[in-house]
Order: C-alpha cells, then structure tokens, then sequence
C-alpha cells in the first residue's frame, strides 16, 4: 500500500476488545472480507456528512478514540509488511484464476444445460482459487531480501520458500484435485480447464492462510533464540498492525470523521491547547458543535454576550471544512486589525495542518485567488475585501470550492452601507452555490427570524457568559445596581466612600477617581469617554490624583514600553502618553498611529498597563476585557447610546479564567435617567436591510454585479434574485412607497442612464449587459457615486500625465470619501505649494488649483473665480501623501501639516486600497493601459510607506515599521530570515519581543514563504502541463 497515494478516512473507533471478524479490513484478502472488495467501496452519507470512497490520493491521518492514529501508527502505510504483502500477492492471483476460468469455454460439454453450466463453471472457479496461490505468490517474494524483516516472519518465509523447492523436485501426479458434484462422483473436469498451468502444481495443496497459521502457532510453540530486542520490536510492529486494522476497519467511506475531537484529529485539540491555552471548551461550545444543523452542515446563526467564546466555535467548523471535507474557507471580519490578528493566530494551525492562511485586508489579496491543487486556503478577509474575493470566485466558476462562510458579527448587516455589503455577499453566496454552509456570529437580536430566513438559517441563542457580569448606574454620590424587575429599574446598593477635596471635587465632579482607585493597579478598567478629547483628558486627570505608588508598579516595564512608543515614532513621542504611562494608564482612539494602539494592547493585554481610557470603537475591536469598565457617559459624541452600543461596552467587563465577577457602572446626570432606564430595559434593537441605504445605493451595486457576473441578465431574473435578500424578506417595513420590483425596475434604468448597463434584444426579450465602464466599476469595486468622476479624472490624467515625481498619481489615487474631512490650512496649503517643483505646479494648475488661487486664499483675499472644492481638498490631501512618501515620517509629516498622526494614518490606509481599486478599474478599459503598471508600484509603496529594505519584513502579518527595523538590525533582513529563524533566538535578539510574537511572526513568515512558493510552483506546472486541446493525428 502506497502512503504517497492512499487515502483513508477513519471514524472513531473504540479501543476496548473487538471479536475476530471485526478485526477484517483492506489488509484481510478478499475472500475472507466477503464481497465487498476495496475497490467497492459504495458512497454513501451518515448523518448529513459527505462521504468518499478510498481515492488515490495523498494520505490522511487519522485516530481512535484514545489514540490519534493522526501521528504515531501510521508506518503500516509506507512500507507493508510481509503479511500484507502476502495477502495482496494472493488477492492478485485470485484475480487471475477468475480471469483464466472466464476465458474458459463450458459449453464444451455438449449435455450440459444452463444449471449444470453455472454450478460446474461456480465449482471451477473456486477450486481454481484455492489451487493456483501457492507456487506463483512464492515466485512472487524469491527475490525480496530476508534481512529487514523480524524474525518469525523471517523463519516462516526461509520454510515457506525450501518447501517451494522440494516441491519443484517432486515428480508426481501432473493432475489438479478432483472436486465432487451433487450426486458424489468424482470429475476430472479442472485439468480440462486449466490444461497445463495447473499440471506442475503439486496434488494437495494448502491455502496460503493455513500455511501463515501453521508458521506462526509452530513460532508461538517452539524456543527461539531471538534477542530481546528483536522481540520487542516484533511486538511493536505487531500493536501498529493491530491498531493500523482497527482503523482500516472503518474505512468504508461512510463519513469524513478523522477523530475524536469533532471528527478532527486529537492533533488539532493538543494545537488548541498549546496555541491558545484552551483546554476544555464550554458545554454551549460543545453543544453547539454537535447541533444537528451542524452536522447536517445546514446554515447557523448562533447568538452571544460578548466574550462568550463565539470564536472558538467558528475556528474549530472552518478546521472541519479545511480537513475533513477538502474545501476551502471564507472568514469575514470587520476590520483590518481583527484581520491582521486572525492571520496571526491561524498561521501555526496552517503549517502544523497543512493548509494556507491568506490575508484579504488594505491592499492585499489576489482576485481571483491561487487555484491549488493539493492545499487548501483559509481565506481572512475584511467586508469589502470579502465581497471582491466572492465575486471573483463567481466568476472563474470556482465558488463550489468555497465549502464554508462564516461572518463575525453578523448583526453588522444593519451598519450603513457596510452592511449593505454584507447582505450582497451573503446573497451571492446562497444563490450561487448550494453546498457553501453559512455560519454567522452576532449578538443578540430583536428580529433574528428574519436574519434566519434571510439565510435559510437555524439560530442557537445561548446567554452563557465565563464570568458574572453586575450592571450599575451612578447618581450623584450613590451605586445603583440595574435591575429591570425592578419598577424604578434601578436598585440602591451602596454610598460612594472617597473623601474628595474642594478642588478634586471640581476638577472630578463624576467621581472617577474614586471608581476607579477601587480597582486598581490590582485589576484592570476600562474608561469609555464619548470623545477621542475626552479620552485624552480623562486619562490626564486621573494621574494628577493617584499616589506615588503607582509609579512603582512594574517600573521596569513601563519604561521598555515608553521606550517602544519613542521608537515607533523615530523618536517622537506623545506628550500625553509621555505623562500617563509611567503611572499605568493610556488612551486608545483612533488619534493613535497603528503601531501605537498595537503596544499600548499589548501592554493593557500582559498587565503592564491598568487603565484605558478609550472610545466606543475600542469595543468593536480587539478583545480587552477589564475587570470594571466605566461609561463615562451615555452618549456616543453628541448621540445617545444605542442599547447593541451599551451591551458591547458593558459586555468587555470580566476576564476569563482570571475574575470571578465583572463589572459596569454607567455615570448618570439626572437629565439622562428616564432615557438610560429605557436602554437598560429595552428589548434588542431591530437589524434591518442597508440596501436602500443612501438613496438606494446598496441595490444600484447589487444589480450591477449581478449582469457582470452573469448571475441574471434579464429584469425577470434580477427580480428573482432580489427576492432572496434581506430587503425582500424587510419590504413590508422598508419599501413603503415603492414595491421592491419598481425599485428594481428603477435602478436598471438608471444604470442604463450611467452608461454602465446597456439593454440588447433577442428572440425571448431584453438581454441585460454590463458596458465596458460597468465591469470596471463592479470589479474594481468603485462607489458607483464616483466611477464617473474617476473616469473623467483618469482620462484627462492621461493628455498630460508627469511622470517625474509621484505628486500626478497619487492624486489620481486620493480617495473622494476622504475629502469630507479636509479643512486645509491656507498658509500651510501655500507654504507646501511654493516648495513644488516648476513641473509640479504645472500639474497642480492643469488640474484645476493655480498657485495664484492659493496665494490669495492664504492672504485673506476674496477669489471672484469659482473654483471646484473637491479639486482643491483632494490636491490638499494628496501632498500630504506625497510628503509621506518623501520622508516615510509620519511624525514629521503631521506636525508639518497640523494633522493628528491618526489621521494622516487613514489616509494612507484608505489611499492604498482605493489605489488597489484604481488598478482594477484601468485593467479593464483597454485605454487607461499605461496605468497598469505604474499603479502596482504605487500600491506597494503607499501599502507600507517605508524605506525599500523593509518592505519584504513588513509583508509579514503584524509587523510594524519600528519592529521591521529592528528586525533588520538584528540581521532578519529578508522573509526567508524570519521563516527559517528560531523562535527562541528571535525572542533574544529582538528587545520587547516575547515568546509568544516570536512564534507567531516566524509562523507567519512560514506561511507567507510557503504561498509565494506555492504561487510560483502552480506558474510552473500550468507552464509545463500539457494542453487538453493538443491537435491529434
């Protein structure tokens, strides 16, 4: 048996004592198994779960109950042993018999009716069967070396092949022997069948088992003077034989279980454990893995608090899908950084399992993706990278290979125009292909039926949460606990019990201080602040009150952290941070570059820090549970708390495994306590269809991706289509005024009216057919509010296009949702416009903003000419960019621009994808070619925005700028530096680098290294393989 070829896939076997017969197997010749032969095995299904013959294919491991056969027994496969060899080697004579008795002609016998044909033709075969075995297997192994085997094994074959010899010697009856009919008499019918293959065989002769029982009891019986070491090593090879056909046992392809651990093997449970420190899932997590649904792989929603464990759950169904079904893996999440971590954590699983992790995020993915042939990938995309990557998938006819989807929180599907394409994926999904399951994440939800039918989905809605929370209010000096049983809804439980001086009373009129002083440096909180100011100032005031002995507290710590934050910004440094951090305390908000709000989680995450004070968006993202979380306020800037909002804040509160209890405490004004009871009280908030988002948006989009991708090309069919999303299952509540269908009707028309879609007409009626601009726009997934703008941008880009500095492109590639936010600063604005160079201000001018505009905007003066706003904000916003690729120092570039770091951050994420979606757009209009290739550099450059050396480091999952370059300085100047370094020794010669990021960087690496190589290994075989189509003779 070939490892190299041979497939097995195994159920969970029990390691208690099994009778003889259920010992057989594909080891066991064919006729003692009875008649179904190896190559018979029947597909069939248990249980919902999609099943397979034994293939030839590479081997999968597999385990028992008790023991993981994944690993340890799995030898058998590579070298068979002499008995296997034996049994094969009979089964293939057998096989000859048959093929010789078939050939033989039984109406030679002229009296012979149809009955007597058959039963003498049936008694011929058998015979044939047991006579033909023995001297042609021995044929079979006279040349195979004695010296490997053990020694029983060893003996029996030396007998086996001196009794061949002596039977060659003999001259005896040349006749096979006679078998009986029914009326007893003897017939000599074998020697007329067989002739003379059977005459040279001797008269007798025994079946081949007989013999291997006859060897083996005279082994048992007689004294051996075989070491001790050779016997143990007989017994070894006789347990792996053993356990290797108990396995074997279960291979009748009835199931895609390869272990004990949800049908994965125990491999993936010991990975779960030394990866994540997991070591007994929850009884939900176990109750939800084994739901019906599950196993049927019908689509699921199942619903949480947060913290719950919903991750794990997701992780454990996409290991199924990427080992036991073979089929690739879809994880959407919401942002980059959820994204970047996933990567991270998957990376190990993917080098340990076998199968890729690619990361769709900013401006990496590739549409369509890698096809491979002997790996699967897990594809860990953000919304909108998760929607380019279904699309192409449609496209190339390659969706079927998509077996598993599964949406993090899923409730986003009511969130604006995000949501909106949320609902378009997931529709896609279910309309195309029918076996891809959907698996989606969400918190609780009013109307989760309608997600369900939506989905065609089953819900499991658990309130588990691994620590009790308490919610509280404050009002005035008193503890509130919420209580909705309550007809107040709030419960007095304690006094607040902190002396306050006059001027503390003034400066914290909330009380802050003293909530927070309960709980650390100990424990951890959280402080949510409605504003990202807020937040800052917040953190300021609570270090002017705290004792000297917090600076104390892990010291030693706090300093290699302020000394990160120092590097990360090429020896800038927040003044804010600079103040707070020695006494434990940051913020966390957008203002704060990546790489900052990277360390300061880390630090929150190891205990360095015990306190932050942060925004709403803090609780969306990474998971930072605390022991007390604080709502400063409820309002989110100016607008009330939403109740989603409030759970997901509240709901940070307790750590696993470290706390006992969490807890929240919403600060109160009297003026906001009938509208906090209401948020407390409230029933879920209701998640409906964005598809009508922004005038109908979302449904423009939609329509238009559907022609391009063939999905439908008729209004009929557009219809039927719409009639599977959430806004069709919604329409009573969200198309008042116009019926789905005239909404439909309305966006092709204007589509039609946009020049992206246009109408053709044949024998059954309208054909819809995207035009050329309309495929660029869908596949370069552009705001359908902007392609026309672009292309006329574009176009006009190309009558003067400069190529001496990177200033032209990069406007090109300024992202139009950006400009809302720009206010330009007029002095600096011309400051930064006299330092362009002559060609510049050429370009600058053709555009549309002359230097003499400037001028007189930064002198005060009134422009009687009008000039176009989003011209001027979008050129504003692109020399900030080109200043950035200039020094590659975002410090510098945001002082000298006045902008927070967070900011100038964004905008080169956001110009970075939007340049990945430019490049999409030009490679499908034959006349933007020239852009092509001058877009893919850029996109590379504005993706990391660093000096050239340390690209290929950053490329790496996580790695900031400050850790490439200490990377490179300590001599990891490549990808293959990091991929093939030790974990150990990285984590030595890298200051502030743990065991832990080590291995995830180097795992990381791993992975990176293997698809580039994978990429150029299927470039290879694509080259070398020969066409279908190759003309014949």
């Amino acid at each position: 048996m070939n490892a190299e070829k041979q497939e097995i896939k195994v159920r969970r076997v029990s390691s208690r004592k099994r009778s003889r017969d259920s010992l057989k197997s594909h080891l066991t010749p064919a006729k003692k198994r009875g008649s179904t032969s190896l190559g018979q095995c029947p597909d069939s299904t248990e249980n919902g779960v999609f099943t397979s013959a034994m293939a030839d294919i590479k081997a999968t491991e597999y385990c028992s109950d008790n023991e993981d056969l994944f690993g340890d027994y799995d030898s058998i496969l590579g070298d068979s042993s002499f008995l296997a060899k034996l049994d094969y080697a009979e089964q293939d004579e057998r096989q000859h018999g048959l093929h010789c008795a078939a050939n033989t002609d039984p109406a030679d016998k002229p009296d012979a009716d149809f009955t007597s044909l058959r039963s003498s033709k049936d008694s011929l075969l058998k015979q044939a069967c047991d006579d033909i075995l023995t001297d042609s297997i021995l044929d079979d192994f006279r040349d195979e070396s004695l010296k490997d085997l053990p020694a029983t094994q060893r003996e029996f074959q030396e007998e086996v092949l001196e009794d061949a010899k002596r039977n060659k010697r003999r001259e005896g009856d040349k006749t096979s022997t006679p078998f009986r009919n029914t009326d007893g008499t003897v017939e000599e019918e074998t020697e007329r069948a067989f002739g003379n293959k059977t005459a040279s065989s001797p008269k007798a002769k025994r079946r081949m088992t007989d013999q291997v029982k006859r060897a083996l009891l005279c082994n048992a019986a007689a004294p051996s003077s075989v070491s001790r070491t050779v016997v143990l090593k007989e017994a070894v090879v006789s347990e792996e034989i053993s356990f290797a056909m108990q396995a074997m046992e279960t291979v009748s392809a009835k199931t895609t279980d390869l272990g004990p651990f949800f049908g994965l093997p125990t491999k993936v449970k010991d990975l779960i454990c030394k990866l994540k420190g997991i070591k007994n899932l929850y009884d939900w997590q176990e109750t939800c893995l084994n739901l019906d649904c599950v196993q049927e792989r019908r689509n699921l929603i199942y619903s949480l608090p947060t913290s719950g464990g919903k991750t794990l759950v997701a992780e454990i169904l996409i290991l199924r899908e990427l080992l036991c079904r073979k089929k690739d893996s879809l994880f959407i999440l919401p942002y980059v950084a959820l994204v970047q971590e996933k990567v991270r954590g998957l990376a190990s699983f993917g080098l340990e399992l076998d199968f890729m992790v690619e990361e769709y995020a900013g401006s990496k993915g590739r549409f369509p993706p890698m096809k491979r042939r002997n790996r699967r990938s897990l594809y860990i995309a953000t919304i909108e990278k998760a929607h380019s990557l279904v699309n192409s998938l449609i496209e190339t006819n390659r969706l079927d290979n998509l077996g598993l989807v599964v949406v993090d929180e899923l409730h986003m599907l009511g969130d604006g125009s995000r949501g909106a394409v949320i609902e378009m994926t997931l529709a896609k999904v279910l309309y195309v292909s029918k076996t891809t399951q959907i698996i989606g994440m969400s918190a609780t939800l009013g109307n989760i039926k309608d997600l369900q039918k939506f989905l065609r989905a089953e819900n499991y809605t658990n309130d588990f949460r691994p620590v009790q929370l308490r919610e509280y209010v404050k009002l005035k000096d008193s503890i509130y606990e919420v209580d909705p049983k309550e007809e107040d809804c709030f419960k007095f439980s304690r006094p607040l019990n902190f002396k306050y001086s006059s001027s503390m009373q003034k400066m914290d009129p909330d009380h802050i201080i003293a909530l927070v002083t309960e709980v650390i440096p100990t424990h951890s909180c959280l402080v949510f602040c409605p504003t990202k100011k807020n937040c800052e100032n917040v953190a300021g005031m609570i270090c002017k009150y705290l004792k000297e002995e917090f600076l104390l507290h892990k010291e030693a710590e706090k300093a290699l952290l302020l000394r990160e934050l120092r590097n990360s910004g090429n020896g800038s440094m927040c003044p804010v941070l600079r103040k707070i951090v020695p006494y434990g305390l940051a913020y966390h908000h957008s203002g704060l570059t990546s790489e900052e709000r990277k360390l300061v989680e880390d630090a929150y995450s190891d205990g360095v820090l015990c306190l932050l004070a942060c925004t709403s968006t803090l609780a969306a993202g990474i998971n930072l549970p605390a022991r007390r979380v604080i709502l400063r306020s409820p309002y989110v800037a100016t607008d009330f708390l939403k109740r989603s909002q409030y759970k997901q804040m509240v709901g940070r509160a307790g750590r696993a495994g470290i706390d006992t209890m969490g807890e929240s405490i919403l600060i109160l004004q009297d003026k906001d306590k009938t509208m906090a009871k209401k948020l407390v009280s409230a029933p879920m908030e209701i998640c409906y269809s964005n598809l009508m988002h922004d005038n109908g948006k979302g449904v423009l989009s939609l329509i238009l991706s559907l022609i391009g991708l063939n999905i439908t090309n008729s209004l009929e069919q557009v219809k039927d289509f719409m009639s599977a999303t959430l806004l069709h299952v919604q329409e009573r509540q969200l198309c008042v005024e116009r019926s789905l269908w005239e909404i439909v009707q309305e966006c092709v028309g204007l589509l039609k009216g946009k020049g992206l879609v246009a109408v053709s007409t044949d024998a059954q009626g309208e054909i819809l057919q995207v035009t050329k601009l309309g495929k660029a726009t869908y596949k370069g997934s552009v705001d359908l509010t902007y392609s026309d703008e672009l292309y006329k941008d574009l176009s006009k880009g190309l009558e003067s296009l400069m190529l001496d500095s990177f200033l032209h492109l990069v406007y090109l590639v300024t992202p139009y949702d950006m400009i809302s936010q720009c206010k330009p600063d007029w002095m600096i604005y011309f400051r930064q416009f006299t330092l362009l160079s002559a060609s510049e201000q050429k370009m600058s001018a053709a555009v549309g903003v002359p230097e003499s505009f400037v001028a007189r905007k930064a002198a005060g003066q009134t422009v009687k000419k009008n000039m176009n706003p989003v011209v001027v904000k979008r050129l504003y916003l692109a020399l900030v960019l080109f200043n950035l690729l200039k020094e590659t120092n975002l410090w510098s570039v945001a002082e000298k621009f006045q902008l927070s770091r967070g900011f100038i951050q964004t905008l080169l994420s956001s110009s970075s994808a939007f340049c990945s979606c430019v490049l999409h757009f030009t490679e499908e209009l034959e006349e933007f070619w020239p852009f092509k290739a001058l877009l893919v550099e850029l996109t590379r450059r504005l993706s990391y925005c660093v000096t050239a050396e340390l690209i290929p480091l950053m490329e790496v999952a996580g790695v900031m700028e400050s850790r490439a370059k200490q990377l490179y300085n300590a001599g990891y100047k490549t990808l293959a530096h990091l991929a093939n370094a030790d974990p150990s020794a990285l984590a030595k010669n890298v200051e502030n680098l743990y065991k832990k990021q080590a291995n995830q960087i180097v795992a990381s690496a791993k992975m990176l290294l293997n698809e580039k190589a994978a990429a150029l290994q299927e470039e290879v075989d694509d080259l070398l393989m020969m066409p279908l189509d190759l003309p014949q003779l």
